[in-house]
């Protein structure tokens, strides 16, 4: 008679665990993304920082709009360059949710 409640829960456990290794890989996955995005927003800041600091010292209008024109360009090329970064780390944060519950399907008899 405990056999079918056995089975059930151990059941329920796997369930739980996979759950759990999904959420696992979320958090760790959502950890690097936010560990990302401060670095590339602290080095976003150090740069205007250091453009400011540089415009600042600049004497001629020239001068100053092709540093603003070299400055535009690096920050749009880092940006672009971030985005496809992110891109790449929100699909392989889906791929490691995922496959814990790609592995539990696999186990189930066809």
């Amino acid at each position: 008679m405990a056999a079918p409640f056995d089975a059930l829960n151990q059941k329920g456990r796997d369930v739980l665990d996979t759950a759990m290794t999904s959420l696992g890989a979320v958090s760790q996955g959502l950890q690097t993304i936010a560990s990302e995005a401060a670095d590339y927003s602290r080095k976003s800041v150090e740069e205007s920082s250091a453009l400011m600091q540089k415009l600042a010292s600049i004497k001629s209008p020239e001068q100053a709009l092709e540093t603003q024109h070299d400055f535009a360009r690096r920050a749009y090329e880092s940006f672009v360059g971030q985005a496809t970064r992110f891109s790449e780390l929100y699909a392989e944060l889906a791929r490691e949710a995922y496959r814990p519950y790609e592995v539990a399907v696999a186990r189930v008899p066809k």
